[in-house]
């Protein structure tokens, strides 16, 4: 996501390298770089003009310090203008009261109801929160068995009427079969409409002031750039909503309704969908994402990923498994299951400061630890408690099993004892300061 203003702005800041400093002629190129990558990725025209504008009052009102650079200067200022652009801070969710309720709109095909299970399974495992689902769609017939199905997959209840065309009767009953039943929240799934649509327009109206929701959330697809920014325009005049929720934000996306729709509606983003999986929702944090179109990383939302994951009695057990060299597949398997837990590998990669371009052309299944997998479950318990004992015969049985070839088995082999070896290292604190002060010699030999 942003690959394409990642590049752009990249290619922006280039111009001020190596000037000694900042000038009215250098920032003005910079900049009319900055406004163009802004509306490449399809930005409002107004939102990009104003944007450098501000970035060009804010540089040439700054002294360059010793220790840092005009393009270093400029990146920084570009930075807590892309943060402010986005909203400033992250928005957290209104779903107080008993129960709350949240009211979802948007465009058909945006993605109102995937995202519906998503919050639905978010608020579950991270909040404790007994939610409800409730199917409102009732022009799409489709619509309800799909909320049912994701309902069944996160072990969340969906309320549906099967015989009532009335979203506004079906909404306050569910409500009330909320509050009778101890639901803490309630998620209502209504159908999608064109905002040119006036019947339809009213109908959710009236299905607001019929529920009062706690939190109503405009939905819209990331991938329709511009058109998303001044349809939720357009919804935010009929329905006054409190938020945006961006979907499809893994997809081809460039960027404009992501850094349009504050300055537009003056709404903030909430939410973004990143995947298909239950798990693929994050609070939008507008610093990170500024971050990220930058190239500089998100380190913060990668180690809270890992936190997610993180069992401690479990890492103790690995702990002492690793000091006494004992770290096995067994081990190297469960460490694979938490990694995918945590979502797509070449995401995850793009968390990392410096990553995002290397990774840019570098493609990454969503299956790619398949073939890793397949050969440790190739392997028998003892192979795999016990490394040591893989021979030449057994790694030929185990690519057979496995549907890969010797040397697959060979280089996974190789790697995992390499892992061992540096884990153990690291364990070992004696070892590690030991390292240090070899690094610290070499580096003197040099000079």
């Amino acid at each position: 996501m942003f690959e394409n203003l990642s590049d752009k702005f990249d290619r922006a800041f280039k111009v001020l390298k190596g000037q000694g400093q900042i000038s009215e002629i250098n920032v003005a190129e910079t900049l009319k770089e900055v406004r163009r990558a802004l509306l490449d990725a399809d930005v409002n025209f107004k939102t990009a003009k104003d944007f450098t504008n501000k970035l060009k009052e804010k540089a040439l009102g700054q002294d360059v310090l010793n220790s840092i650079s005009p393009s270093q200067l400029l990146v920084k200022i570009t930075q807590e203008e892309l943060t402010e652009l986005m909203g400033g801070q992250k928005e957290g969710i209104n779903v107080a009261g008993s129960p709350g309720i949240v009211l979802m709109s948007g465009l058909q095909g945006s993605g109102k109801t995937t995202f519906s299970g998503k919050l639905a399974n978010m608020l579950t495992k991270k909040e404790s929160k007994k939610v409800l689902l409730v199917a409102c769609d009732v022009y799409r017939p489709a619509a309800i068995d799909q909320l049912h199905v994701v309902g069944e997959q996160i072990g969340v209840e969906v309320y549906s009427e099967k015989d009532n065309k009335n979203p506004v009767e079906i909404a306050q009953k569910a409500v009330n079969y909320a509050r009778s039943n101890g639901f803490n929240v309630v998620i209502v799934d209504t159908a999608g409409r064109l905002a040119v649509d006036d019947v339809m327009m009213e109908e959710i109206e009236r299905v607001k002031k019929a529920i009062r929701p706690t939190e109503t959330l405009f939905v819209v697809d990331s991938m329709t750039g511009q058109d998303a920014v001044n349809t939720a325009k357009t919804f935010n005049d009929r329905i006054d909503f409190n938020g945006v929720v961006l979907t499809k934000l893994d997809g081809d996306t460039r960027g404009g309704a992501a850094l349009s729709i504050k300055s537009i509606v003056n709404k903030p983003i909430k939410f973004v969908g990143t995947g298909e999986k239950m798990d693929a929702i994050d609070v939008f944090h507008p610093d990170r994402m500024a971050d990220r179109i930058l190239g500089m990383g998100d380190v913060v939302s990668l180690v809270e990923k890992a936190q997610e994951q993180f069992d401690e009695e479990k890492a103790k057990k690995l702990q002492k498994k690793i000091q006494k060299n004992q770290f096995n597949f067994d081990d190297f398997f469960d460490q694979l299951q938490q990694i995918k837990k945590m979502g797509n590998v070449k995401d995850l990669m793009g968390m990392i400061p410096g990553m995002g371009k290397a990774m840019k052309d570098v493609e990454i299944e969503d299956d790619a630890f398949k073939g890793v997998e397949a050969i440790i479950q190739s392997m028998t318990p003892a192979e795999k408690a016990k490394p040591e004992i893989l021979n030449g015969s057994r790694r030929k049985r185990i690519a057979r099993g496995s549907g890969t070839s010797i040397q697959e088995v060979n280089k996974l082999i190789k790697q995992f004892e390499d892992t061992r070896k540096m884990m153990k290292m690291m364990s070992n604190k004696k070892n590690m300061m030991n390292m240090m002060r070899q690094m610290k010699g070499a580096g003197r030999g040099r000079m």
